[in-house]
């Protein structure tokens, strides 16, 4: 017996409204919950051992200290991404060193470890070590690129699902869409928006695999399960990846294990890889780099997949034609 339309219209309303509340909680929670949990940071010279029992004493679990030989050994683990900040102790008083092309956020935190190691006096002088591109130094703008990364490589790749019927075309227009995506928004990125430096084609490659991250594995999902491909790529970019990206902070400063879950995530990578591509020469990118193309070579995989069974399906009915003499 079908469902009368009143009771499908009471369950399209419910599951409207469940999936409005995990969107809310999706994107609200992490911003919400936003501190410091193990940030990596060094700490050298003569009081290096005072100031991290203190930094554990005073904001425990906050930071993970680390110790450094020197102030030379402290900028390179900031300059190779190893660590989000430094603080250096000598006889004159503490110095804070930041870095807040790694993340604006944290370096304003670690602006405020620096004002209480004063404690009364003038606040510990900052450095920024690698700073932020200077049109953007709050990373408004960079934090900005995650969302509509993700959604225009999910219009992309419903597009194509319902505009190429073929696997094969499908994937050849992926392609193209990414590299011209990935041209385009780095262009804008640092030709109009000034939001990152470094090599334009350097980051207009960072870009194009971020965009083959996200509409590879979409679009081969829905040529290998179907129009279901589509909705289970979306969410899981959209309400997990996005959320979790950390564009607009840092991993270690979302909720654990949501904050590592986000950087296996295509959106998480790409802020990471690009981060790296335009402030480090590539520091720290590796893991980053390898979760896109993974992405993008199960996206191609399924594509193929998808394929090949549908040539497995158009077999049969061209076997079946009658044969005419």
């Amino acid at each position: 017996m079908r469902p009368s339309l009143a009771a499908r219209t009471a369950g399209v309303a419910v599951a409207a409204a469940v999936l409005q509340l995990i969107m809310i909680i999706a994107f609200s929670w992490p911003a919400a919950r936003t501190e410091p949990r193990d940030v990596p940071i060094v700490v050298t010279g003569p009081q290096a051992g005072v100031v991290a029992d203190r930094l554990d004493r005073e904001r425990p679990g906050a930071f993970d200290v680390r110790t450094r030989p020197d102030e030379a050994a402290a900028r390179a683990a900031l300059q190779d991404r190893e660590a989000y900040g430094a603080i250096v102790t000598a006889p004159s008083g503490p110095k804070v060193l930041t870095a807040s092309a790694a993340s604006p956020a944290v370096a304003q935190q670690l602006g405020a470890v620096a004002a209480r190691l004063g404690g009364g006096a003038p606040a510990a002088p900052a450095e920024d070590v690698v700073a932020a591109d200077s049109d953007d130094p709050r990373g408004a703008g960079f934090g900005a690129l995650a969302l509509p990364l993700v959604m225009s490589g999910m219009a992309a790749a419903v597009l194509l699902t319902f505009g190429i019927p073929s696997a094969g075309w499908r994937a050849a227009g992926t392609v193209l869409f990414a590299a011209l995506g990935g041209l385009g928004v780095a262009g804008v990125a640092q030709g109009w928006l000034s939001l990152l430096p470094g090599s334009y084609l350097a980051v207009a490659g960072v870009m194009a695999l971020a965009v083959l991250a996200v509409t590879g594995t979409i679009v081969g999902l829905a040529t290998a399960i179907g129009r279901a491909g589509i909705g289970i790529g979306a969410l899981t970019m959209l309400l997990l990846g996005n959320p979790l990206s950390a564009a607009a902070s840092a991993p270690e400063m979302l909720p654990q294990p949501w904050g590592d879950l986000g950087r296996l995530l295509p959106p998480g990578a790409s802020v990471t890889l690009l981060r790296s591509t335009a402030f480090f020469d590539g520091a720290g990118g590796g893991g980053a780099l390898t979760v896109l193309v993974a992405w993008a070579a199960v996206g191609f995989a399924l594509l193929a997949v998808g394929g090949m069974r549908g040539r497995t399906r158009e077999e049969p009915a061209v076997n079946s034609e009658p044969v005419t003499a």
